[in-house]
């Protein structure tokens, strides 16, 4: 994989050991995973979460939220765009994420873990 600039890579690597950290409590990990395997909640290549079914639009607004805190600290700390901390993130959910989960793709396909 080739990096557009040093920013980019030290932001991969800072976001590994940043995910890597408990920063999530672990109740809402596990409710994100378990919507996660039955297709209730999707995850995005920019690293936010889908609502698959209207019923958990609140909880993937709750989702995003924090993420977006999250992301937002690390782009400052790091000088990138919060797009791009997201994108590195969106790596690390789909490495960590259950069976089942569905993955929507840049070009709005979907594909399922």
């Amino acid at each position: 994989m080739v990096f557009k600039s040093m920013k980019m890579l030290r932001v991969l690597f800072v976001a590994f050991a940043f995910a890597s950290a408990s920063v999530i409590p672990t109740a809402w990990a596990a409710d994100l995973d378990g919507l996660r395997s039955s297709g209730a909640v999707g995850e995005r290549y920019d690293g936010m979460a889908v609502a698959r079914d209207g019923s958990v639009s609140d909880f993937v607004s709750a989702t995003n939220a924090k993420r977006t805190q999250i992301y937002q600290v690390r782009a400052n700390k790091e000088g990138v765009s919060v797009k791009q901390v997201g994108m590195v993130y969106a790596k690390q959910i789909m490495s960590k994420a259950p069976s089942g989960t569905w993955f929507q793709a840049e070009d709005d396909s979907w594909v399922q873990k």
